[in-house]
């Protein structure tokens, strides 16, 4: 057999195996949660394809799926899917933390500081896109980048690295809220030299005016290195912290149907994934979960060459789809993310894991 079906039968023996097991009562100190935008289980299938060594996902045995339907609709959009994913609460296609009715939502990052948990933001777009926004901001609209990047002034959130820093410099209202948040005691960070000389207390790092560029366009190993700084000044708090780690663009070569795209932020996310595991290991006391907010491009894997592990791919679309989406976890209570459900159980597991209230 080949290990395409190799993996593709293991997975489901898998799933199957770990939808039958008891919930754990173990509680982790931290939750690593991360996101690849867009990513159904054939961009997980190109990633093994294409990659000459097995992807660091491979290894995980607890696996589930979520549906991904928005408050509004079947095929639901970055910002109400990363709310969802965020607050455990379904909300309408592009509200960003707000209920259907435009009532804010504390987000698990919120309540792990409401605990005393420090929290992390890394993400290889801006970092008010839809999805890091949903974990810090409470906006009727995604499009209010200006509006977000003031909740992150006010949200308390330790370290954020990513794209974005016209939005908190070049503004209509004139502030700049980089000088702001430096008065507030962060150490600003414009590029990734900078990011990783960074060793203590709280960051902001900005490498991009707006977004970071593509993996093969010169972004490089951003995203793991700022995972592994992330977490190395994040695990400094004794209490414990929560990180979302956001692979935005493999959604984006879904959008343009580009395989090669979607197989360059596959492997990048994988390995931020890499570096996540590694902490996890060493660590023994956190829990890791890799999901994605929904499926981009619709795609099917038509053919395969093992030698120039060239991938032959067709698409449905260039927007998103309902389809179910993959969970994996590891660590303390990773059972919990075994099973079928809503992706608002996201949220209702990683409350019930850290042991929180949602009040």
């Amino acid at each position: 057999m080949k290990r395409s079906g190799l993996i593709l039968f293991a997975f489901i023996a898998m799933f199957l195996f770990g939808s039958c097991t008891a919930e754990t009562d173990q509680k982790p100190d931290n939750i690593i949660l991360l996101i690849g935008d867009g990513m159904s289980f054939a961009h997980f299938q190109a990633g093994i394809l294409a990659s000459e060594t097995p992807l660091n996902m491979e290894q995980l045995t607890k696996i589930g799926f979520i549906f991904t339907s928005s408050a509004d609709n079947f095929t639901t959009d970055s910002g109400a899917a990363g709310t969802a994913l965020a607050t455990g609460v379904k909300t309408n296609n592009g509200f960003i933390g707000m209920d259907p009715d435009g009532n804010p939502v504390k987000s698990i990052l919120h309540l792990a500081s409401d605990n005393g948990l420090s929290t992390g933001v890394v993400v290889t777009c801006a970092v008010t896109h839809a999805t890091p926004a949903a974990f810090i901001a409470h906006q009727p609209s995604r499009n209010m980048a200006e509006e977000i990047a003031l909740d992150y002034v006010n949200s308390g959130v330790d370290v954020f690295i990513g794209g974005g820093r016209n939005h908190f410099e070049n503004r209509e209202d004139g502030r700049n809220l980089l000088s702001e948040l430096e008065e507030m005691g962060y150490m600003m960070a414009y590029n990734m030299d900078e990011v990783m000389s960074v060793s203590t207390g709280k960051m902001a790092g900005l490498v991009a005016p707006n977004h970071p560029p593509r993996y093969d366009e010169g972004r490089g190993d951003m995203l793991p290195d700022a995972v592994e700084k992330a977490i190395s000044i994040l695990n400094q708090d004794p209490s414990g912290f929560f990180l979302i780690v956001e692979g935005a663009q493999i959604d984006w070569g879904g959008h343009d149907n580009d395989i090669e795209y979607i197989v360059n932020e596959m492997l990048d996310f994988d390995r931020a994934v890499g570096k996540a595991l590694e902490f996890a290991k060493n660590d023994g006391n956190t829990l890791v979960v890799i999901t994605s907010d929904h499926d981009t491009g619709g795609m099917a894997l038509h053919g395969y060459d093992p030698e120039t592990r060239e991938i032959t791919a067709g698409f449905t679309t260039g927007g998103h789809t309902g389809l179910m989406q993959p969970v994996f976890a590891w660590g303390p209570g990773a059972e919990r993310f075994t099973g079928m459900y809503e992706n608002t159980g996201i949220f209702d597991r990683m409350l019930e894991s850290f042991g929180f209230s949602r009040n």
